[in-house]
């Protein structure tokens, strides 16, 4: 097994802090009760109301499989791959479920849709960054 460079580790460890607050914010979204709902502009409570189950299991394997993919990366195991592509395919479900089949675009405001945007990027950036670690023997 061949040593990573260093811009591997720094990019893997950013990715890692990137997916773990995203499993605080999935936490935080998960204990929502009704009064903190209410709270909200009416649009994003239709949200909160229409969204399925699916896109909130989505949301988790997205979050859950993108931080145990780059602790993955970070360790060298070569399963990060698997996890990584888990990962980006629970970002595309969560994204048609809030962007495709609720119209979230309407009911999100643009910060929003930019850090999804962001969340969408990153995912799909660490699927080849997966793929080159195990092609260059950084993973085992």
């Amino acid at each position: 097994m061949n040593k990573p460079p260093v811009w591997f580790y720094v990019v893997a460890t950013a990715a890692l802090l990137w997916n773990l607050a995203g499993c605080v914010a999935f936490v935080a979204d998960l204990q929502l009760g009704p009064d903190d709902i209410v709270k909200l502009p009416e649009a994003q409570q239709a949200l909160y109301r229409a969204r399925p189950v699916w896109a909130l299991v989505a949301t988790g394997v997205a979050v859950i499989g993108g931080a145990l993919g780059c602790l993955c990366l970070l360790l060298r195991k070569r399963w990060a791959t698997g996890l990584l592509i888990a990962s980006l395919l629970g970002v595309l479900a969560q994204d048609v479920g809030l962007f495709v089949m609720l119209d979230g675009l309407k009911a999100t405001g643009g910060l929003a849709q930019l850090l999804q945007g962001a969340v969408l990027l990153i995912a799909i950036g660490l699927v080849p960054l997966a793929g080159i670690a195990s092609a260059r023997g950084w993973t085992a």
